[in-house]
């Protein structure tokens, strides 16, 4: 009963925090013609709700697809459905064809916080909390509630769900897939995952780790026997879950590729990032460089392309190859971390809000890194803060943040776990032997760099709330969060493979025959 009671008292105070970051603004509020992903959000329940299937995704005189066109997977489509649904039994007017455009009320405010709220009580809050029931190191109950309230504290999740809106849906499916693989339920895993792709496609970015430690466990069974029929039952559950999500445009072709046309716009993807004038600031290093180099003046908009994608498939190769050879379930999660985190470096369409498709993996480890894992999620909260301070959620911002590293601290003393041992590397220590006498005073470097990296983003938070930048560097502010941001990352890309790549134990695995 003791265990329940403290995970109850976590939940509800996960949940006080999201019902007050929900109190304040959203995206794009009261900011014509476009407003923000709310209207974003609420023009697809009108379009789902008025137009039939085979007008969702084309440009009709209904269906303005330059004003916020549907450009998500079926699944979204089929959520915004069921939500229109409710919304015109409340208030048709929150729907109606054309007259909802722009639509803001408070009730209607309320119904859509709702419908977020509601999406993270049924999928991504279980998912958390069965997962760190699920965790092997917790020795003791009252560590799995401990973990939970931090990973349910993190507040890059809290202030893009329920203050600038989204929903929580598409990492809620991805974790309880995670959930189904730790527990060997590989065609539940394979068809949550199915389910969180066909919500969002930038679960692409985990793709690879599934399909490599599936594949890995299938060659590990043998490919003339048990890991055939593995491979085979993984197969057909893929392609059924496919089926059933993509069902109601299968009788087109066409139909088919308008749909994945919206879904990868290609022409609108890497050169958007370098053609913009810097009015969204996205921590990766296209963006990053393009301050320095003008990339367009330099290669053509196809070579960039190209470039991209080579760059992107060479630095995930490693712990891709590692975890197809070696399949454990934490070399799994932690290639869930370095993969998402090189496609959101180096692939070419990428928004800020993609840094949550890293961080929701890097929460997954949390009990095993605290030290690491909390530093990423402060940089990735911080990387968010131009978005932020446009959606005027500075406030919320300014205290989930302090209260994340402070539950952190609480948790699990991260300060104290600096060693080489607590940070995964003691392996790649003893690789460096010349070098061992530069390990002893690691600890004390690393404390200090977190301190600093926390003194500089606090300081960066600080000046871009409060001060005017100069005129002729309107953008001083924002791409500063953008480079420094991206720096951190390069550096957690670099550790997470090096503890991916000099992982040999695979402690607390169950060997995979």
């Amino acid at each position: 009963m003791e265990k329940w009671s403290l995970m109850t008292l976590t939940v509800l105070l996960a949940l006080t925090v999201r019902w007050a970051v929900s109190l304040g603004s959203y995206s794009g509020a009261g900011k014509p013609p476009m407003y923000g992903d709310y209207e974003a959000q609420r023009h697809w329940q009108e379009i789902t709700y008025n137009l039939p299937i085979r007008q969702w995704y084309f440009n009709t005189s209904d269906n303005n697809l330059l004003y916020w066109g549907l450009d998500y997977p079926p699944l979204t489509a089929y959520h915004s459905f069921v939500c229109a649904y409710i919304a015109k039994l409340i208030n048709p007017d929150w729907v109606a064809l054309h007259t909802s455009r722009g639509y803001e009320s408070q009730p209607h405010k309320l119904f859509m916080r709702t419908t977020v709220f509601v999406a993270d009580l049924l999928v991504y809050i279980p998912a958390v909390i069965l997962y760190c029931f699920s965790l092997k190191e917790t020795s003791a109950k009252k560590k799995a509630s401990t973990c939970a309230l931090c990973i349910l504290l993190y507040p890059g999740l809290i202030l893009i769900d329920h203050g600038h809106f989204q929903y929580p849906l598409s990492l809620g499916l991805a974790l309880w897939a995670v959930l189904c693989l730790s527990h060997d339920w590989d065609l539940l895993g394979s068809v949550a995952f199915c389910l969180a792709l066909n919500y969002k496609q930038m679960e692409l970015y985990h793709s690879l780790p599934f399909f490599c430690y599936l594949l890995g466990k299938c060659f590990k069974k043998g490919l003339k026997g048990k890991g055939l029929v593995l491979l085979a039952k993984l197969a057909g559950t893929v392609l059924l879950s496919f089926a059933a999500c993509w069902l109601p445009f299968g009788t087109d072709v066409e139909q088919i590729m308008q749909v994945l046309r919206r879904l990868f716009p290609i022409d609108r993807g890497f050169t958007d990032c370098l053609f913009i004038s810097f009015q969204d600031k996205v921590a990766n290093i296209w963006c990053s460089l393009s301050v320095l180099i003008k990339i367009k003046n330099v290669i053509s908009p196809r070579t960039q392309l190209k470039l991209s994608f080579a760059v992107t498939f060479l630095s995930l190769l490693p712990a891709c190859i590692k975890l197809t050879v070696q399949p454990s379930l934490r070399g799994f999660k932690f290639a869930l971390v370095s993969c998402a985190l090189s496609f959101f470096l180096f692939s070419f369409q990428v928004h800020e809000k993609s840094i949550l498709l890293v961080s929701v993996p890097v929460c997954l480890v949390i009990n095993e890194i605290p030290f690491m894992a909390t530093w990423f999620l402060l940089v990735s909260t911080f990387s968010l803060l131009p978005l932020l301070l446009r959606d005027g959620l500075l406030l919320p911002y300014a205290v989930t943040t302090p209260a994340f590293l402070a539950a952190c601290l609480a948790s699990f003393s991260i300060l104290e776990k600096t060693s080489a041992e607590d940070l995964q590397l003691k392996a790649f220590s003893l690789s460096l032997k010349g070098y061992m006498a530069w390990f002893k005073s690691f600890p004390r470097i690393v404390r200090s760099l977190f301190l600093l990296s926390l003194a500089l983003m606090g300081a960066l938070s600080v000046l871009s709330a409060a001060a005017p930048p100069p005129q002729h560097l309107p953008d001083l502010f924002p791409v500063a969060v953008a480079v420094v941001s991206c720096l951190h990352f390069l550096l957690f890309l670099l550790y997470f493979n090096v503890v991916i790549l000099w992982d040999s134990k695979n402690r607390g695995q169950k060997k995979i025959s």
